[in-house]
């Protein structure tokens, strides 16, 4: 037994290994996650990824999201197919500098559930990290699965110099309970919180201009407050992001003057200049 756990743990420093060669020139990992389900997380690291890549950062996004692999419908790439090397797995081309991967692509049809327990979902994972030629990137924007478990935590551990988190929730208060146990994970992992982002935030009547707070609204920005962290802003509600998702079209480009993309191109803009910044030396 003890010369197992021997070999496992040689077997988990030699894939940690590879993964960090894989990912040696990406400049910015983030990783996007919520505390729970159906708060729009992927939507906004897909629109995210894509105003990063339309202001010319060339960008990669990995969608770890096993259950619920849906950024490749999301970007109209669904029924491609991946294609290897010697080195590894290319990812899908989206545009000229976004690429993406996502387990959806794992999958013999779309309809398949995934039915893994922990460790099977652990070795996907680890596959989609060690196995990808990403090449140069200044961002690898990673859609973790919902949730504090065993995926966000296989991420947390295998990416030890990643940038941080960006912590999606919604207004209402059911979202943000499950914001604080986000916050308390990265806090125990020393992951660091580059800032909240509410969505769905309001509702602008396209016919009257007045805005309703379906949802409540300002319950992001509290949460930004109480835990000392950056508030990225609120993303309304826009029945065009539901549409253009559904189409596989990218909602910032095809909507650049809308209340919302500009909140998406706000977002980019803090987010940048809170990994670029230039990075304090060691004494």
């Amino acid at each position: 037994m003890a010369a197992d756990k021997d070999l496992i743990q040689i077997q988990n420093k030699e894939e940690d290994q590879k993964i960090l060669e894989k990912l040696k020139n990406v400049k910015h990992k983030i990783a996007v996650m919520s505390g729970k389900g159906g708060v729009g997380k992927s939507t906004v690291a897909t629109n995210l990824s894509i105003a990063l890549a339309a202001k010319g950062k060339k960008v990669g996004l990995l969608d770890l999201d096993l259950t619920g692999p849906n950024i490749p419908k999301m970007l109209g790439v669904e029924d491609e197919r991946l294609m290897g090397t010697d080195e590894g797995i290319l990812p899908i081309k989206v545009m000229d500098n976004l690429s993406v991967i996502s387990s959806a692509y794992m999958l013999p049809h779309k309809e398949m559930a995934i039915i893994w327990r922990g460790p099977m979902k652990i070795g996907a994972i680890q596959q989609l990290l060690a196995d990808v030629v990403w090449g140069e990137l200044d961002y690898l924007i990673i859609d973790l699965p919902p949730g504090t478990s065993d995926e966000p935590l296989s991420v947390a551990q295998s990416i030890p110099e990643s940038e941080g988190a960006i912590i999606v929730t919604t207004p209402q208060e059911v979202s943000l309970l499950d914001i604080y146990k986000s916050l308390n994970f990265a806090e125990k992992l020393k992951m660091p919180i580059i800032g909240i982002v509410e969505n769905m935030s309001g509702f602008a009547c396209p016919h009257c201009g007045e805005t309703s707070n379906i949802f409540k609204a300002g319950g992001g920005k509290a949460a930004a407050e109480r835990y000392k962290v950056p508030f990225l802003g609120a993303i309304p509600i826009d029945p065009k992001i539901v549409e253009d998702s559904d189409a596989g079209k990218p909602f910032v480009t095809q909507n650049p003057d809308s209340k919302a993309a500009k909140a998406f191109y706000s977002l980019v803009a803090k987010v940048e200049a809170i990994v670029e910044k230039p990075k304090e030396k060691k004494k």
